[in-house]
């Protein structure tokens, strides 16, 4: 069944925003673009928002895994 242009285009919005506050924040946290740069929005088949993060350096994910750690706290 084809999913309702209305569900792909709230899917869609929803996913954009979510991507962009990740570019966001790790841009804030002093992550070159290329680290961010693969960040994309993507919406499934059913019209559900996922961020697809891709690959990223070790260094990177260790920056991101240690600032979650400190706003855990």
């Amino acid at each position: 069944m084809p999913m309702e242009m209305q569900t792909y285009r709230d899917g869609r919005k929803a996913a954009d925003d979510a991507a962009e506050a990740i570019r966001t924040a790790l841009a804030g946290l002093g992550l070159p673009e290329s680290v961010w740069n693969s960040v994309r929005p993507m919406v499934t088949h059913s019209g559900k928002p996922y961020v697809h993060l891709g690959m990223m350096r070790a260094d990177a994910a260790e920056r991101i895994a240690e600032a979650i750690r400190q706003v855990s706290k």
